[in-house]
């Protein structure tokens, strides 16, 4: 009987044994599928990189970094796709951009990235650039260093026309001159510039021909200007433009612009012409006015209406709505009409 029930008493230690660890065994279970924290989470659902729909660049390279936010750090530096040239704008497709980023190992999956339904990325490598009064005012400076030509009043007729130059957005210093050839008979200049520090520049050279011309000053915008707009002093400048057959058109007096309206759409830059502009209609057509008459001793005054648009000090037709008599009259106020002593008795019968 001892052995059995030394049989049976082990039998029973070791089955209370295994439910005892079967216990811990459920009890653990739940604890660890109720963690919280970071930790888990990140092994739950990791963070996608995100694409950047734009990028603006001052390098000639993009850069995993500038494509992801947030990339890891061996890779953000990494090239990925060259940029466009100086001042230049392009557009990198997402597949490829996909496709680059598995083949670098920043990620496995192309779902492993955010590249929130985008088609393409919009790349712009920043530039400054180069205005065709830059170019002419360096020539201009190596003409008077060079030649002693004094070209203040003569401007550059650039064959083909002013070229486009874009030059690192970092360097501030002017273009200067490296080369220049003159011919005083015939006025032809030939020029090679540069802006000291440009890598852009020295690896294209800049090369201009042309020919100085006779220059006279014009008005132009410096800014657009709409339709109905009064132009003020700050928004005309005085510059010299080459002298051609129109010239005659051009407003060259500051003073035949400022306070006049622009009878249309005005571009900066954009020499004005006399028709472009004009004194300011304080009658319009049609409009209601008062009919002033004024002698030594006597006003007389009455209602009108404008059958011309004038501005101050303009002669316009004006008329009575009853008797249908017209007058001639100055503009002389926000609808205001004057009319001269010698007009006394066809004011009487206008009534």
């Amino acid at each position: 009987m001892i052995r059995p029930l030394i049989a049976f008493s082990a039998l029973l230690l070791s089955g209370m044994a295994a439910a005892q660890t079967a216990r811990v065994e459920r009890v653990s279970v739940p604890v660890a599928a109720l963690q919280t924290g970071p930790a888990a989470v990140s092994s739950i659902a990791p963070r996608r990189l995100q694409l950047r729909p734009e990028l603006t660049l001052t390098r000639d390279f993009v850069t995993y970094g500038d494509l992801f936010p947030g990339a890891p750090a061996d890779l953000s530096q990494a090239p990925a796709f060259r940029a466009p040239a100086l001042g230049e704008t392009g557009t990198i497709q997402v597949a490829r951009i996909v496709e680059a980023a598995r083949a670098a190992g920043l990620v496995r999956e192309a779902g492993d990235l955010d590249t929130q339904g985008l088609a393409q990325v919009v790349v712009t490598r920043a530039a400054r650039r180069l205005m065709a009064s830059d170019l002419d005012a360096a020539i201009k400076t190596g003409l008077q260093e060079r030649f002693g030509v004094d070209a203040r009043a003569l401007a550059l007729s650039v064959d083909g026309g002013a070229p486009i130059v874009a030059v690192e957005p970092e360097l501030t210093g002017d273009a200067v001159v490296t080369e220049l050839s003159y011919d005083a008979r015939s006025r032809r200049v030939q020029a090679r510039l540069m802006v000291p520090g440009s890598t852009a520049m020295r690896l294209k050279p800049l090369r201009i021909s042309g020919q100085l011309v006779d220059t006279v000053e014009v008005v132009v915008p410096k800014r657009a200007i709409a339709r109905g707009e009064t132009l003020g002093k700050a928004d005309v400048t005085v510059e010299r433009r080459p002298r051609d057959a129109q010239t005659g058109e051009f407003v060259g007096d500051l003073r035949s612009a400022i306070d006049k309206v622009a009878r249309r759409a005005l571009f900066a830059g954009m020499p004005l012409r006399s028709g472009d502009v004009q004194r300011e209609e304080i009658v319009a057509k049609g409009d209601l006015v008062t009919i002033v008459y004024e002698a030594p001793g006597l006003m007389i005054t009455m209602r009108g209406r404008a059958s011309d648009a004038g501005a101050m000090g303009d002669v316009v037709s004006v008329s009575n709505p009853q008797s249908k008599r017209v007058l001639q009259g100055t503009v002389s106020g926000p609808g205001r009409v004057s009319v001269q002593a010698s007009s006394a008795g066809r004011v009487a019968s206008a009534n």
